[in-house]
This record gives C-alpha cells, structure tokens and sequence, in this order.
C-alpha cells in the first residue's frame, strides 16, 4: 500500500517513472491525495527528496532480493533427491551411497533416494543420464574412483566426460587386494611373480570388468614386473570370485570385505595388498608397493552433481554427508566394512580426483586400455 502512494506521489512530483513503477510493483498503498493532504504546509522540495529517497531504498530492497538465488538455504531441498548408483545393488560400494542417502537426508530433512541403474560398461547410461540432468542439485550421482578420473580416456571411441561435474564429497576409500586361488603354487606377490616368469602365457588373472580398477591393477602389475597374464573380463566380482574358488582361474584383484571369509577360512590365498600401509587385521601380508614400488591401488565412493550446479548446492550436499560421516556409530560400520570413512569437501574430492587422474592415466595409455 505504501509502495502504492508512493508512485502516485512520484508522478505529482515528477519523479521517473521507470523507478516508481518498480517500487510500485510490491502492492498497494496511499492514494495521491492523502499524501497532497499531508504535505500541506511543508517544503515541497522536502518532501520530494523524502519521497524519492523512500522509492530508491525500497527499489534497491526489491532488487537485491529478486537477485538472491532461488536455491537459499531456506529452500534447498524442498523435495526428494535421486541419488543415482552405476552399480548392481548390494556390496560394499552400493552400501556406501546407501549410508551417504540415509544420513545426508537426516541432516536435510529431505528424503535421498538410491536409483541403481548397472546399465552399459562402466555404467555409462547413469553417468550420461546425471551429467544431462538439470544442474539444480536434485539428481547427484554415486560411483567410484574411476567413474570421475579416467572416464574420458577409457571411453574412446565415445567419449564420456565427467571432468566438468561438480564434486560433492568423497565417502570412504578402501584397498584393493591380490587374491589366487588355493593350490596356485605361490603364497606371496615376489613367489607369484616368479612364478608367472617361469610359466609365460599360462597364468590368467580375471577382473570385474574392462576400465575397472581390477582391470588397470592387473595391466599395471604386468607392466612394473616386466610379465605377462591372460586377462578374462567378467561382470562384475562374484563370477570372478567363483570361478577362483572353483580354480578355472589363477589370480583376481579385487577387494577385502567379499573376500575375507573364503581367505581366513583357507579357501583363498592373500597374495598381496593395494593400501599405502600392511592392513592391520593381516600384518604378515606385505603390500604390492613392497615388492614393485609405487604400485598403489585403492578406490573410492564419491558423490557428485551435474555440471553447472551452484556451489552452494553442492556444499550444502556435502556439509549434510560430512557431519553424518563423523558419527561414531557410523564410522564404525564403516570400518567394518575394510574401509576408510572420510566424508571430505569439495575441494578435497577434486584434489583427489587430480591425484587419481595421474596416477592412472600413465597405465591406461601404456596398456592402451579402451572401452568400445
């Protein structure tokens, strides 16, 4: 009402139109002749420069709030997220995204939502689908290491890009492991190694899947310790696993948490470990690292958003995952599971996706790793 008069007013008083338009526009106000009425007896040139200065505070007011983003902490999110996860449900990974749903929709308040879509080697159609999503923070993407760093050399003749998303938060990261089978006649990386030397083109290792990270560890051991093994993809880790157990293979990289019972019950041999340090439930077993030095091999899960997300989105995102992350209880499953809980920023996570991409871009060029 008073925005209202106040155009009125600047009208009688030849005050710009354009200005006392968009002060106007917030609703109703005085009509002209009661503030002609309330004017009577004062300085006319006072009251205009009154009246102008009221329109420009109020006009400058409007602006400032028709500019602040619709995406204020107040209003994001105001509906569910879609948390989208390239990878069968069940497992370590898939467990991870799920913990990160659970816990950053308790801290927003908001229901995440964990959409499994395995589709397309390394699970391209999700990442595309995310990647094409409108940039507002509700559609995020769940996936590993790989996923963010390498993406764009392995896909080759179609390439897949994800250097433009924007990180949210890395969740934990775990090891890889050198796993053989039973009766292979080496208990060690150094005996295994020999062992491969001596018997060229009849050791065979499997892996999850081309551009996997058991894949480019297996192409990276060959290629520190100058030998060659048969490589045979499966689909992802149980059929690799079975066939070990069964013996039809010699060795698998893959990872502790789905191995441990059938390695602490005798059914396979821990040759090796992927992490910086011995892993302190298997003090005995040395790290690749050891025998080849600087072959390290973990991954991780990491969340990220599509390209052109509003940092404040994507920081609100990764607050609610990290805060969930520090809880005791939740560290705890998460240790139990073989792996490290970080939780970390943005910032972290693109750090880690730089060191990533540096690490294993050497190996995929010099084994010339592509995906079709």
């Amino acid at each position: 009402m008073i925005l209202s008069g106040l155009q009125d007013a600047a009208a009688g008083l030849d005050i710009p139109f354009g200005v006392a338009t968009v002060a106007a526009q917030a609703g109703g106000g005085l009509r002209r002749r009661q503030i002609a009425r309330r004017a009577g007896g004062c300085n006319r040139v006072g009251i205009k420069a009154m009246i102008r200065a009221s329109i420009l505070a109020v006009t400058a007011a409007l602006c400032c709030a028709a500019s602040g983003p619709a995406y204020a902490q107040g209003g994001y999110p105001n509906r569910p997220i879609t948390m989208v996860v390239p990878l069968p449900a069940g497992g370590t990974a898939d467990l991870l995204c799920r913990l990160a749903a659970e816990r950053a929709g308790a801290m927003l308040k908001q229901q995440v939502v964990v959409e499994n879509r395995p589709v397309g080697a390394g699970g391209r159609v999700a990442i595309e689908a995310v990647i094409r999503a409108a940039p507002d923070g509700y559609t995020v993407l769940c996936a590993p290491q790989l996923s963010y760093t390498v993406a764009h050399l392995l896909f080759v003749k179609s390439p897949l890009d994800t250097r433009a998303m924007e990180p949210v938060s890395v969740l934990a990261a775990y090891p890889l492991i050198l796993i053989a089978r039973a009766d292979l006649p080496a208990n060690d990386l150094p005996s295994f190694l020999d062992y491969a030397r001596k018997n060229p083109g009849k050791v065979n290792y499997g892996h999850q899947g081309k551009g996997n990270t058991g894949h480019l560890l297996g192409e990276f051991l060959m290629l520190r310790g100058k030998f060659r093994m048969t490589e045979i993809p499966y689909r992802g880790s149980a059929p690799a696993i079975n066939d070990l157990l069964g013996g039809n293979i010699d060795m698998v990289p893959d990872y502790l948490l789905a191995n441990k019972q059938n390695i602490d019950a005798g059914k396979l041999k821990l040759l090796a470990t992927g992490s910086r340090e011995r892993i302190k439930g298997y003090p005995k077993v040395a790290t690749i690292a050891e025998t080849l030095p600087g072959v390290l091999a973990d991954t991780w899960m990491a969340v990220a958003a599509p390209p052109g997300t509003p940092k404040e989105i994507t920081q609100r995102l990764s607050d609610a995952i990290g805060q969930g992350f520090k809880t005791e209880e939740l560290r705890k499953r998460i240790l139990a599971l073989e792996a490290e809980p970080l939780g970390n920023s943005p910032d972290e996570m693109r750090k880690m996706i730089e060191a990533s991409t540096q690490h294993w871009s050497p190996v995929i060029e010099a084994a010339k790793v592509a995906i079709d």
